[in-house]
């Protein structure tokens, strides 16, 4: 079972190891998220914890919802998503924090992209463009789009202006370089999808 755990993107600085190398790495706040349901195999027909995390007001959430954290006697929380079970003592109401990670582990980051909202094709593709002296009128267009007579329509998938980034993304590979557990943050090799503060999930290899 893999080990998993959802937190912020705190953003990017740099590790120096004991031998003088700077290591590029993301600052990420992991936890602590409360375990609000505890899902079963006999049950719900999987095995999995519901987690909650960032504290919230309880105004904001819908009665339903804040009824049951009520009953369960857990504070209000903004979000909520599950993960796989990967330990069958933990039950609701337990906190889960960074120490459940160590260092020098390889983990995949999955978070929403930054968004870019509608780019032409040399910003979402990398086209090269068109030269841009001697009145050539060909500067960032796409250029021919069509094939020929036939097969006299544009293939799907054709790389073209659009929709550019603030998408569901997975980093994968990453190495845990440092845990500072009184902090709840991880320091993650590399960059990491999305922009600060933004919600991303970090799974174990």
């Amino acid at each position: 079972m893999k080990k998993a755990l959802y937190g912020r993107k705190i953003g990017m600085t740099q590790f120096i190891k004991e031998d003088g190398t700077a290591v590029p790495v993301t600052a990420c706040e992991l936890g602590p998220c409360v375990i609000v349901q505890k899902k079963t195999v006999d049950k719900d027909g999987y095995s999995a914890f519901k987690l909650g995390f960032v504290d919230q007001k309880e105004s904001r959430l819908t009665k339903p919802i804040a009824a049951d954290l009520k009953k369960k006697n857990i504070a209000p929380k903004r979000f909520f998503a599950e993960v796989e079970n990967f330990d069958n003592a933990l039950e609701v109401g337990n906190e889960i924090n960074c120490t459940i990670f160590s260092e020098n582990e390889i983990v995949d980051v999955t978070g929403i992209s930054k968004g870019h909202g509608f780019s032409g094709v040399i910003k979402r593709h990398g086209f090269g463009g068109g030269r841009i002296t001697h009145g050539s009128h060909f500067h960032r267009a796409p250029g021919s789009i069509g094939a020929h007579t036939y097969p006299a329509e544009v293939w799907k998938g054709k790389k073209m202006p659009g929709r550019f980034g603030n998408k569901n993304v997975t980093v994968k590979n990453l190495q845990v370089v440092k845990i500072l557990a009184d902090k709840n943050i991880v320091l993650i090799s590399g960059a990491v999808p999305g922009r600060k503060n933004s919600i991303i999930k970090v799974t174990v290899k």
